[in-house]
């Protein structure tokens, strides 16, 4: 893929990382009306939480998580970090694509179960619907700190094609370009 210019890469970027945050908000959100739902004792609370958490899911949820994925796989292949050239860029690309995964097939079809119980009057609460979006938003933070953080280095990909760059540029080097032996004539 073509390079970005830095002005897309840096609008790009504004909105990878916007979307990403409040993808993470929208899932602490979902945690946040998961519990209340789970520990409230009224019936009605429950319900209007799942419901909540519906409305949540369907307009934010889903479009967030794919805005995040479609824009995150973008940068990576229109700037020099690469999808493959880099650990991180990898286990990163990885992870959202399973999140989103995840979200589609199993988080909303348990939401859109509660929240119809909710709308008969009879929610029973679904521990599942506290774990996934407690274990999601703990990827979420850690998606957000290798981003900041950068570990682990480049992949062997990386390696090979920074070495090939490396070599391409001393070959491109003239010798006797004013470096060693300048003044001896």
């Amino acid at each position: 893929m073509q390079q970005l210019s830095r002005p897309a890469r840096r609008a790009l970027l504004v909105l990878h990382v916007a979307t990403s945050v409040s993808w993470l908000g929208v899932t602490l959100g979902l945690l946040a009306l998961s519990i209340t739902g789970w520990t409230t004792g009224s019936p009605e609370m429950a319900a209007v939480a799942y419901r909540a958490m519906k409305i949540f899911g369907d307009w934010l949820g889903l479009p967030l998580a794919f805005s995040a994925l479609v824009t995150g796989l973008v940068l990576s292949l229109g700037t020099p970090w690469g999808l493959a050239r880099h650990r991180w860029v990898y286990v990163k690309f990885w992870l959202t694509l399973v999140t989103v995964l995840l979200s589609v097939f199993s988080l909303r079809p348990g939401i859109d179960r509660l929240a119809a119980e909710a709308t008969t009057g009879t929610p029973a609460p679904d521990i599942g619907l506290v774990i996934a979006p407690a274990v999601a938003s703990a990827t979420y933070f850690f998606l957000t700190a290798i981003s900041v953080l950068k570990p682990w280095g480049p992949t062997r990909r990386g390696r090979r094609l920074r070495e090939d760059r490396a070599a391409e540029a001393r070959a491109r080097r003239v010798p006797g370009n004013g470096r060693a032996g300048a003044g001896a004539s």
